[in-house]
């Protein structure tokens, strides 16, 4: 699904971030390449959501650097996307949604619908193209974000707790959808506070405590024999939520 010529691999360099007189991020190092889902996890206020926003170009790091291997900065924002926990929607119908997210990315004109129609139907919300994209509900609206995604044909997909707030049933949905993205060659990033989730989304885990990265390992090794103690007390429950 994502084009060619890559954007990826994407490499933050002792890029820190901090704000209100507190580092968020603190010189933190990672190379995200294609292929392998990377869930990053950590205990709330870790720096999960900043780091991805770092990531997605959303914040500029006060120190350090964040640097795509593709040096067109309109290319880089075509090629990837982000979904947040609560999406941000136009007050317009969930077809205009997605075919003003085209017209945004340049896309012909005579192809916006078309192409607006088939991800609607690639999350099953075609029914619901006409419907005001402010009344449906948050599982639908996760997923109507996650179409307005799909439509674009992103190399890359930041998820910020795209879960968070929905029961079980809206979860399996939108679940289904993050793995269609990612067998179609998408590469995923996503943060989550749900451990199971990780385990069925993630092939690597990043875990960062305090603003800094503190393990990277494959999802059955992460869970099986974490390396690190602050690793070992957030997958037994341990460690503070703060």
């Amino acid at each position: 699904m994502a084009a060619t010529g890559r954007i990826l691999p994407l490499a933050l360099r002792d890029a820190s971030f901090a704000a209100g007189g507190r580092t968020i991020i603190d010189r933190m190092s990672i190379e995200v390449a294609a292929g392998p889902s990377s869930i990053i996890l950590g205990a709330n206020g870790a720096g999960k959501s900043v780091l991805m926003r770092l990531m997605h170009g959303l914040l500029a790091p006060t120190a350090g650097a964040v640097a795509w291997n593709e040096p067109d900065a309109e290319r880089r924002r075509r090629l990837q996307a982000m979904v947040f926990q609560r999406p941000v929607l136009l007050r317009r119908s969930a077809l205009a949604n997605i075919v003003y997210a085209l017209k945004v990315a340049r896309i012909a004109r005579m192809e916006r619908e078309r192409l607006a129609i088939e991800a609607l139907e690639s999350v099953g919300l075609v029914h619901l193209a006409q419907r005001p994209a402010r009344v449906l509900s948050g599982g639908e609206q996760q997923r109507l974000a996650l179409a307005r995604a799909w439509a674009l044909h992103p190399e890359v997909l930041f998820l910020d707790e795209p879960t968070a707030s929905l029961d079980p049933s809206a979860t399996r949905e939108i679940e289904r959808v993050i793995q269609a993205f990612d067998a179609s060659g998408t590469k995923i990033v996503m943060a989550t506070h749900n451990l199971g989730q990780a385990r069925r989304l993630g092939d690597e885990v990043l875990f960062i405590h305090q603003g800094r990265l503190v393990e990277r390992a494959p999802v059955e090794q992460f869970f099986a024999q974490p390396a690190s103690a602050e690793a070992a007390a957030f997958v037994k429950g341990e460690l503070p939520w703060k």
